[in-house]
């Protein structure tokens, strides 16, 4: 619980920050347009990259694979989830909505939250979690913002993007255990630290234009509840009676109950889709993920052990 707290409150100092530069005018419009393209085009790619870079221990095939079929299985609940549940709501916060559903904030939140609970096991199979996580954030999530009727056209759109290229780069440097050479590799895990900074201000930013008073509404709400209740309530359901370890499953179902990942506010920005409402979406998931993440905790530490 104090590690989900200190979290959580590095979030909202980032956020602030990003809220007061914009608010006293120290960046403008264009300024945040480049600092969002900034992280976008190679803050996001370098962390993708130093992410796949991880090295597993001898002894782990088994449980990692059943991790990886997990999560497989997830984004495709996650997918098909999105598009029911949202299905009528006008296109630009569907398309925020059904990101938000595959999109979580597991990268940051997720990998040292299962670590302070199962050691470090459980930061190894949070990252094989989050690696079916990644490229559905990056293939299917990049063509929801930006796709076109030339299906064609948005597969290469999609394709050629630099956090697609990362995975693929990251995915052949994983299973073949190759390293780039030390300085590269220290350039991209430097580039990469800088995410959850740069991340958080540009949604403090995209936050300082938005009159908090409308911050709460319906549908943030709904979708909230189904990010970290329903969702994770299916997985929990789901994982109960497989016959693997419960650090497995403990790790399945609380990456599943992270709230809105930042990078639906950045690409909603980008795209000009709703950057306002995503916002709304990332601050008030967060924000009610203190509460249910701890509650999260302790069930599955009562259940799972």
């Amino acid at each position: 619980m104090a590690e989900v707290l200190k979290l959580q409150i590095t979030i909202f100092l980032l956020v602030a920050v990003g809220f007061l530069i914009k608010r006293i005018k120290l960046i403008d419009t264009k300024g945040q347009a480049a600092v969002t393209n900034l992280v976008i085009y190679v803050v996001l790619p370098a962390n993708i990259l130093k992410a796949f870079m991880v090295q597993f221990e001898d002894g782990m095939g088994t449980e990692l694979i059943v991790m990886l079929v997990i999560s497989v299985l997830i984004q495709i609940l996650s997918v098909f989830y999105g598009r029911l549940m949202y299905r009528k709501q006008p296109e630009g916060k569907r398309k925020c909505l059904e990101y938000g559903t595959i999109c979580s904030n597991s990268g940051f939140l997720g990998n040292p939250i299962a670590e302070g609970i199962y050691g470090s096991y459980g930061l190894v199979l949070a990252s094989v979690f989050l690696i079916p996580l990644r490229i559905m954030m990056w293939t299917n999530g990049i063509a929801a913002f930006s796709g076109t009727t030339d299906r064609k056209k948005t597969l290469i759109k999609t394709a050629t993007h630099p956090c697609i290229v990362a995975c693929a780069i990251g995915l052949v440097l994983m299973l073949t255990g190759l390293r780039f050479p030390d300085p590269l590799t220290r350039s991209i895990s430097y580039l990469g630290q800088c995410n959850t900074a740069l991340s958080m201000l540009v949604i403090g930013m995209i936050l300082a234009d938005i009159d908090v008073k409308s911050l709460v509404d319906k549908t943030v709400v709904l979708y909230t509840m189904h990010r970290l209740i329903v969702l994770p309530l299916i997985v929990f359901a789901a994982v109960y009676f497989l016959p693997v370890s419960g650090i497995v499953k403990g790790v399945a179902v609380i990456l599943t109950a992270m709230p809105a990942g930042a990078t639906t506010s950045i690409l909603a920005a980008k795209y000009d889709m709703e950057p306002k409402f995503a916002t709304k979406m990332v601050i008030f998931s967060t924000l009610l993920s203190l509460p249910s993440l701890c509650i999260w905790s302790l069930v599955l530490g009562m259940v799972f052990g």
